[in-house]
């Protein structure tokens, strides 16, 4: 998951839903509460530890901060000298991980194909935005964060490529390697409670329209295929920094590409990704054997 969301286009939230602990992710942020304070103090630190499903969360965060401390480098080195290769392997990944959230649903009908193309539709507008220029405000960075958690933990959606929709992700790294805490602080601060909040919302969705949720979110991985699509033709960029940021770019077959022919090899990692879906499929299911 922190090394999907160090990525801008490729959602954590579809790393955890086809690793088989989605769902246990939503229901124990759920659990965190005002009730905990309460347990704490009522019963002490091992029944609130226990009430928060606190050692799978805690397992959880330990994977992602050392997942992104460690891949993070490595992963925008990558991008920045072979982008098609990347893209081509996240690309099979997530193609991989449609089938698996389609699969989940029990009855298709009207409503389920219905939310199915609106999802889709959602996420391709989305992924046609134009990054914008922002002026940052610590106001601004809190509604950042909460906004951007919000889509990190759904399916298809980049937390990250928020961010670079609002204009923050550039400054949000610049804080973290000059390690501004100010900065870092008040977007953790908006990611708690947009995580907190949308967590009772996705929690309240599975219970009562879980086939329903189902087909939004698969749309939603659906339409970000676009953003993930490895041959792209850029539109219009602008050098901030000495650093060239892609303002608008759109997908293109790869023979219309200019670059490299690396054809071949993209295909190949296509298929690496999407046989590592079936990999992680296997897993999950051994698990809740």
């Amino acid at each position: 998951m922190g090394a999907a969301d160090v990525v801008p286009g490729v959602s954590g939230g579809t790393i955890a839903f086809i690793s088989g602990i989605y769902e246990e992710l939503i229901s124990s942020i759920n659990k965190v509460s005002l009730n905990t304070f309460k347990i704490l103090k009522k019963d002490g630190f091992n029944a609130m530890w226990k009430s928060v499903n606190g050692n799978f969360l805690i397992s959880l965060l330990i994977g992602i901060a050392v997942s992104i401390v460690s891949l993070a480098k490595v992963i925008r080195y990558l991008l920045e000298t072979q982008p098609i290769l990347v893209w081509s392997f996240f690309f099979g990944l997530v193609l991989a991980s449609i089938l698996y959230v389609a699969k989940q649903i029990t009855k298709w009908h009207l409503g389920t194909i219905l939310l199915l193309i609106l999802g889709g539709v959602l996420a391709y507008y989305i992924t046609t935005l134009t990054p914008q220029t922002a002026e940052i405000s610590y106001p601004y960075i809190l509604f950042s964060g909460a906004l951007a958690i919000c889509a990190m933990i759904l399916p298809g959606i980049s937390g990250s490529y928020i961010l670079l929709l609002l204009g923050v992700y550039r400054p949000v790294l610049d804080a973290i390697h000059e390690k501004d805490l100010k900065i870092i602080g008040t977007l953790m601060l908006g990611a708690v409670v947009g995580i907190l909040s949308f967590s009772r919302l996705l929690k309240w969705l599975f219970d009562h329209y879980k086939d329903l949720t189902l087909a939004t979110l698969t749309g939603f991985i659906i339409g970000s295929l676009n953003k993930i699509w490895p041959w792209k033709n850029i539109l219009e960029s602008e050098m901030i920094n000495g650093k060239l940021k892609i303002l608008s770019e759109e997908s293109i077959m790869p023979y219309n590409f200019k670059g490299e022919n690396q054809l071949y090899m993209a295909i190949l990692l296509a298929v690496i990704g999407f046989l590592f879906i079936l990999f992680l499929e296997k897993l999950a299911t051994k698990k809740e054997i």
